[in-house]
């Protein structure tokens, strides 16, 4: 269903994040099988916003207990790196990094939090959480 809103936004502006091509988040062994976090912060974190084309600025933390796997950050920075041409919603931007990282690590649980920086005089934060059912 198609819908907008009287600033012009519409559903098609919303859509965006599970059209987006990113490289894949890679993952190594994690050697140990106790629970314990780990918080990863990109501060410098840039993308647009797909209607009026003006940056998004803010820092995404990710903070995640693993399972088998960990995060590699190298492929993180370039998975990053790549959203900073690409039309998305800030609240997408928190699921869509939820998502791409559970796939690549399946955490035990995890939570990424996106801190943008104000604009028009209003910041945002957006929070998306996981925890594996197992």
């Amino acid at each position: 269903m198609k819908t907008s809103t009287s600033m012009g936004y519409t559903s098609e502006h919303a859509a965006t994040p599970h059209k987006i091509k990113l490289p894949e988040i890679e993952a190594w062994p994690n050697q140990y099988r106790r629970d314990y976090s780990i918080k990863i912060a990109h501060p410098e974190f840039t993308s647009v916003c797909p209607k009026t084309g003006l940056p998004d600025f803010g820092t995404i933390t990710i903070d995640y207990v693993p399972d088998k796997l960990c995060l590699e950050l190298k492929s993180l920075k370039y998975y990053f790196l790549q959203y900073r041409n690409c039309g998305i919603f800030m609240e997408n931007i928190a699921n869509r990094v939820l998502d791409d990282v559970v796939k690549a690590c399946r955490p035990k649980s995890c939570t990424v939090t996106g801190v943008f920086t104000p604009r028009g005089g209003l910041s945002s934060t957006i929070t998306a959480a996981y925890k594996n059912k197992k």
